[in-house]
Formats: structure tokens, sequence, C-alpha cells
């Protein structure tokens, strides 16, 4: 495409009435490009203008196209080649390309997939989706296994400094509704409508203009948090035997729960662009994909632009449905947030999914599931019949939370406290990389990841951590397979920041004496 019919296009784009009135220049720069990019019409190896003729096309200062091409760099839409200009980044290969794709799928597999149109509410549902629509019985949830919290543990947060008065004071309100003493009956009751609608408009503004997501507001049920998110996906879009990719290594609890639901899985690994299938990969058709593209757990990568149009474009070639975990999305100390993986679906092939846990008190068991519209009468429904969601007042104090913006003072404060802790916990490990240990740099989430060589015993490090009451998870235990990746999973974010140095350097004493 040349220069003049891309800044034209801009224009046409910037002149839509498609963002927010709050959204800064930059990113509304940022999203018309990325779209002309995701809906390929500027296609592959297309060369943006430079930064200086594309501010005097878009009257715009040069300032504000420059953060617009550092985002997309970040998230890999585009390349800059030193000397020659930026340039689209992302070329579609063909391992992955419908004809083989499906050359590759096995006989039954295909003909399961052609009998799964998508044109009415039940039938793009597994058998036992449409049972539990149409169901009125339920099942038990098993009790999360208890542990005691020690420096360094992973998966837990700070929550010691939450605003209890004002959190009170939002709770009270709910209680002492208009003219009575009590809340109205529907707030005692439990939902069957995905969720008190306030909290469902609200996350719906949050993430549309924090992460990008494509979405109305009913498109959003309110779950109990990730697992039971990614549970009721399980449940209602997938039978028994169904494969399922995972990343490898991935998070623990979203395999435990597929594992449950009778899923079969299938370890893909991951390396510095995120999930990375390979061609026998593509063999192994799946029902679903289990991905974490904003922040891959553990390792911490972002997914590039090119492996997200990659499984975007195979889930829709072969029928599989995506779920994206966007556990820690929040907490992105440098650079600006990156955008989500379902804001660049035209298929309606992604569930995204996320959590309050980490950002309000992990007791508030609190998270949210935006489907896609195709979906949205089906999984209301085996939502209230599977599950019966309530705690519709505390959802309520929720929701003013977020309108009035506590919930974004909340980041705030602890985006600042995380990232003090982080650079802490990076000085006081510093010296582990003399005896050959890899600690990580990326500038996201609530924990470090140390690499070790194969030959290291993570399992046993960890156990002598533990002896000196410091609590850290070996990598090799987030892996399948046999040659499973080595190191340690240390967070930070419960640990204080008054001692956070005395911890980092006796864990590091630690490393280095076993590594030697």
């Amino acid at each position: 495409m040349k220069q003049l019919v891309i800044s034209e296009w801009l224009l046409t784009e910037l002149a839509k009435d498609n963002f927010p009135l709050n959204m800064p220049n930059h990113r509304r720069v940022y999203e018309a490009i990325r779209r002309a990019i995701t809906q390929q019409i500027m296609p592959a190896g297309a060369r943006l203008p430079s930064t200086r003729s594309l501010a005097q096309d878009l009257s715009v200062s040069r300032n504000t196209i420059l953060a617009a091409f550092e985002q997309l760099l970040d998230e890999g839409y585009v390349a800059a080649k030193s000397g020659s200009g930026t340039y689209v980044s992302y070329e579609q290969p063909d391992e992955f390309t419908k004809k083989s794709a499906l050359a590759n799928a096995p006989l039954s597999k295909l003909e399961d997939l052609a009998k799964t149109p998508l044109n009415n509410n039940y039938s793009a549902l597994s058998k036992r989706g449409i049972a539990a629509c149409i169901s009125t019985s339920s099942k038990n949830h098993p009790n999360k296994k208890s542990h005691e919290i020690q420096p360094f543990t992973p998966g837990e947060d700070d929550y010691s400094g939450f605003p209890y008065t004002l959190w009170r004071r939002l709770l009270n309100r709910q209680w002492r509704t208009p003219n009575t003493n009590i809340p109205q009956p529907s707030m005692l009751d439990s939902s069957h409508e995905g969720g008190y609608l306030p909290l469902r408009k609200a996350i719906a503004d949050y993430l549309r203009v924090s992460r990008a997501v494509n979405l109305t507001f009913e498109q959003v049920l309110i779950t109990s948090g990730t697992q039971q998110s990614i549970d009721l996906c399980a449940r209602l879009l997938t039978d028994h035997g169904d494969q399922v990719w995972v990343e490898n290594p991935g998070y623990w609890a979203a395999r435990r729960v597929l594992e449950v639901n009778g899923l079969q899985l299938h370890p893909v690994n991951v390396d510095k662009e995120g999930m990375a299938p390979s061609t026998q990969d593509f063999r192994v058709v799946p029902r679903m994909i289990y991905t974490t593209p904003s922040h891959q757990y553990p390792k911490g990568m972002v997914m590039s632009y090119g492996r997200r149009r990659l499984l975007l474009d195979y889930a829709q070639n072969v029928g599989a449905w995506i779920i994206e975990d966007d556990y820690d999305s929040e907490f992105r100390f440098e650079g600006r947030p990156i955008s989500s993986l379902q804001g660049m679906d035209q298929n309606g092939r992604v569930l995204y999914l996320g959590t309050f846990s980490k950002v309000i008190y992990p007791g508030i068991r609190l998270g949210y599931l935006v489907v896609p519209e195709k979906l949205v009468e089906c999984f209301k429904s085996g939502l209230y019949e599977l599950q019966r969601p309530g705690q519709m007042l505390i959802q309520a104090a929720l929701a003013d939370f977020i309108e009035e913006g506590h919930f974004s003072s909340n980041i705030r404060r602890l985006r600042l406290i995380y990232g003090e802790r982080r650079r802490l916990l990076q000085a006081a490990l510093a010296p582990i990389t003399n005896v050959g240990a890899r600690l990580s740099t990326l500038d996201s989430g609530l924990h470090l990841v140390v690499e070790f060589d194969q030959c290291c015993d993570d399992l046993g490090i960890a156990e002598l951590a533990t002896e000196q009451g410091i609590r850290v998870y070996p990598l090799s235990n987030y892996g399948m397979g046999e040659n499973r990746e080595k190191g340690l999973i240390i967070g930070y974010a419960y640990a204080s920041t008054e001692r956070i140095t005395h911890y980092g350097n006796l864990l590091a004493e630690l490393i280095q004496s076993e590594l030697k």
C-alpha cells in the first residue's frame, strides 16, 4: 500500500467514532494502524511511512507517532530495519494453512468438525455443553489445597494495604438501599443473567480502553475466578477425550481443570515469541487452545503478532476455541499495556478471561469471562445451571469501586510497590548469573524466573530454600514430557519491601552454592 493511501485510510479511521473519548492520541493512532494490519489492509512486508511524514499527514506531533510505533514494535506487529524503515512483520507459514492443517487431521475429527455449524445458539456447543445448558443438575467443586504463605511464594499478592475502610463503606451502601434498611431481594439471590449488570458494564468499559478487547457488556459474565471460567469453557465447548493444546511450561492449575474434565492435554513448547506450535503439533487437531499471550505463565514473554495471527487463523481453520487467560495484565512496569488477543479475533473463536484476585484481594473470588456473541445465551444458561453464581452485594460494591476510580488508584499504588520489589529482588539475585543461572529481565507480572541448565536439580534447590523459610517453586513442575526446563519461580508480591533484599540475598547465596 502506498504511503499516501495509508495516510488517507488512517485519517478516515481516526475520523470515525470507534475510539473512546478519553483515549490518548498516540493510542488512537496505534489502534488505527493495528486494525490496518490485523484486517490485512496493510499486508505482510508493507513499509510504514516515516514518523515525520506520517505526523504531517495526520496533523499530529511526531512524538505521538513515535509512541504509537513503539507500542507496535513492543507487541510484534511491526519490525524496524536499521537504515531502511518500519515494516509489517507477519507472514503466514505453510504448516498451518487451512489446506495443510485439514490434510493432517484424522478423518473422524474432520467429520465431527463438518457437523458443527455456528449459525444457532446450541449447535456450537459440545454434547456435554448442550446437556448442561438445559439441565438442572450441578456438581460440587473440589476444595483448593491450602498452604502456608512464605516469602517469595509465587501466585500470592500483597493485600495488606487494601483500602478496607473504603470497601466497608461501599458494602454498607449496598445494605442500606434508599427507603429501607435491607437490600433489594434480587441482591440476595443468585444471578441468572451472568452477574450484576453495572459491574458487567464497568468491566466492559475497562477492558475496551485498557486491553483493546472488542466487546459489549452483554458478552461479560461474572465468575468466581479463573478456574471456574476455564471449567465452564471446558464443560460447554468440549467432550470427553477431546484434545487441548496447552503451553509447555504452563499454568498447572489450568491443566488440572482441563484434565478433570476428561480432556487430552497436548503440550506445545514456548519460545521467546510465546506458544510455538511445530509441524508435529499441527497434526494434533485441538478442540481448544489454552494460552497466556500477554504475559506467558510462568516464563513471562509476550506473544508476538505473528504467533497471535497463527493461532487465530489455525483455530478458525480447524474449528478450535481459544481460551485467553489475561491473569495479571495490570502489572506491566515499563511501556504501555499489551493489547489482547481477543481484540484481533474476527471470527468469534476467543474466550477472554481475567480475575480480580490479584488487584483486590484473593478471597473476593470474582473473575470475568468474555465470550463470543454467538455463545452469550448458552453460557449464561450454563453458568446458572452448573455453578449458581452469587455474591451480588459484593459485585455491586465492586462496580462502585471501579466506577468511582478507586480500582485504577489501587492498581497504580500496587504497580509502584511491586515495581520497587521487583527491582530490589533483581538486584539481590544478580550474583547468580556468575554461576551460569539466567535471571528474567521481563518487565511485567508478579514473579521472576531463574533458569538453570538441564543438569541442575531445581526440585532439590527449592526444598533447600524451604528449609530456610523461603518458598519458591521449581520450573520443572510447570512442564510436561521428558525434557522439562529447569529453574525457579520466585514471587515478590507477598514479600515485604523492607525484607526483600534480605531474603533475596539468602536465596542468591543458596543458588550460587548449589550451582558451584
